[in-house]
C-alpha cells in the first residue's frame, strides 16, 4: 500500500495537491480534520485557538506523532472492513514522528513538501476566510511559530519531493501537482 504525505505551512497549497488526488479517485485524510473532530468531541467551538490548544494537548499526552496515530487508527478500521484502497493521501503532516508512524503503516510512504513565502501564505489565508483561520498577520506569525515547534521545519527539510507555489496561477500549480502525483504513482509500479 502506498501513502503520500503532504507537508506545508498554513496557506502553502496543500489542499490543491489533495484536490488533484481526489480527481484521480485517491482518498485524502486531512490531519487537521482529525484535530477538528477531537475539538468537536470535547464539546469546544471550532476556533483557531481551540484547534491549537487541542493539538498541543494531544502531542503533550501522546507525543509529537499523536495526530498520525489518530489517522492510522482510522486507516486500520477501513482496512479491517476491506475498504482501504492501495493509495492514500495524508494531508497536513507536522513532524518527523508523524512521518515515522505513517512509514511504519504503509509499504511505501513519500513526503511532498509544498512551499510558499509567508507573505503569499498570509494573503491566501486572510482571503479564504475559513472559520478556524486566524484573522491577522501577527496571529498567523504566532501560528507559524507553533507549527515550527511541532517539527514541521524538520519534515519540510526531509521531504522526498518539493513543489513551490509562489506567483503562479491555480491552474499552473494544479498542473504541477498533477505531474508530480503521476511521477510518484509511476515509482510505485
Amino acid at each position: 500500500m502506498l501513502g503520500i504525505g503532504i507537508v506545508g505551512m498554513p496557506g502553502s497549497g496543500k489542499s490543491i495537491f489533495s484536490t488533484v488526488a481526489k480527481k484521480y479517485g485517491i482518498p485524502v485524510f486531512v490531519m487537521g480534520d482529525a484535530v477538528r473532530e477531537e475539538v468537536t468531541n470535547r464539546g469546544l467551538k471550532l476556533t483557531s485557538e481551540n484547534l491549537m490548544k487541542v493539538a498541543e494537548d494531544l502531542r503533550r499526552k501522546y507525543g509529537r506523532g499523536a495526530v498520525a496515530v489518530l489517522i492510522v487508527n482510522k486507516l486500520k478500521k477501513l482496512s479491517s472492513k476491506n475498504a482501504l484502497p492501495n493509495i492514500v493521501i495524508i494531508e497536513g503532516l507536522r513532524s518527523p514522528e508523524e512521518r515515522e508512524i505513517l512509514r511504519d503503516f504503509f509499504d511505501k510512504f513519500y513526503i511532498v513538501a509544498i512551499h510558499a513565502s509567508p507573505q503569499t501564505r498570509y494573503e491566501r489565508i486572510l482571503a479564504r476566510k475559513r472559520l478556524d483561520d486566524f484573522r491577522s498577520v501577527s496571529e498567523l506569525r504566532k501560528r507559524d511559530q507553533k507549527e515550527l515547534e511541532f517539527g514541521i521545519g524538520e519534515l519540510l527539510a526531509m521531504a522526498d519531493f518539493h513543489l513551490v507555489n509562489e506567483d503562479k496561477s491555480i491552474e499552473t500549480f494544479t498542473k504541477e501537482c498533477e505531474d508530480l502525483l503521476k511521477k510518484i504513482l509511476s515509482l510505485d509500479c
